[in-house]
């Protein structure tokens, strides 16, 4: 991680995580985890276990939150306080709804990236300094939008760096990667796949099966990893465009 210039106006410096980083935390995390609590690393990582992972670095979980105020496409937020640990509020109307699942857990892990990836940013000594230069105290952080929760546009930094971790942290690249590389030998290919081909839709199909995650979810992560022909385009989770 670097410190860059943040031309969102947040801080004057803002931590710059190349993928590769966010990839490996997210993985180390996850692996160790799982290890922990089950003596054995198995995908998918069950929604409990993203709710207990995100409990033990928060002060407060809220499954259940009203977010009706912060706006009707808000599905998740992360409040920050200098002196504490975050606070995570997700909307009840994903919690409650069964068929909602796959949004739910692409939504707590977005939030959980921020708290990785984000709460020093209140916390830290650095930060502190930060924020009294940039005279930048809010409690309130990050809200996320349906449209932004696993997105590859990069436009707001903050939210780019969560929506990259909640793929990572669901479909852990090594894990990937071997489901790649043995789909790949399998159908005797290797190099980038056109979007809309067979082998694509065969490799998303098996990415939302071994991960439990949308299909959505797989095409945003390959495209993130450059597996996919169209790679470089910004692609958006729940983007009304997409079929």
């Amino acid at each position: 991680m670097i410190w860059v210039t943040d031309r969102t106006g947040r801080f004057p410096q803002r931590p710059h995580y190349k993928p590769q980083e966010l990839d490996s935390e997210c993985e180390a995390v996850v692996c160790k985890f799982l290890q922990d609590q089950h003596s054995k690393i198995e995908f998918p990582v069950l929604t409990d276990d993203l709710t207990t992972l995100i409990e033990q670095d928060v002060s407060d979980l809220d499954l259940y939150a009203d977010l009706s105020t912060e706006g009707e496409d808000v599905e998740g937020a992360t409040d920050f306080f200098p002196n504490r640990k975050p606070v995570v509020l997700i909307s009840k109307g994903l919690s409650l709804q069964s068929r909602r699942e796959n949004r739910l857990r692409t939504t707590l892990a977005h939030e959980y990236g921020h708290v990785r990836f984000h709460a020093f940013l209140w916390t830290s000594e650095r930060s502190s300094q930060l924020r009294l230069s940039a005279d930048f105290a809010p409690a309130k952080g990050p809200r996320c939008r349906r449209a932004t929760i696993l997105s590859t546009s990069k436009t707001d930094w903050m939210e780019w760096q969560a929506g990259y971790a909640s793929g990572a942290l669901l479909m852990p690249i090594t894990a990937l990667q071997k489901l790649i590389r043995s789909s790949l030998r399998e159908w005797g290919m290797y190099g980038r796949l056109s979007t809309n081909s067979s082998q694509a839709q065969e490799i998303v199909k098996r990415m939302a099966a071994l991960f439990s995650v949308s299909s959505e979810a797989a095409k945003v992560r390959l495209s993130q990893l450059g597996y996919l022909e169209n790679s470089t385009q910004d692609v958006s989770l729940f983007d009304k465009s997409r079929p």
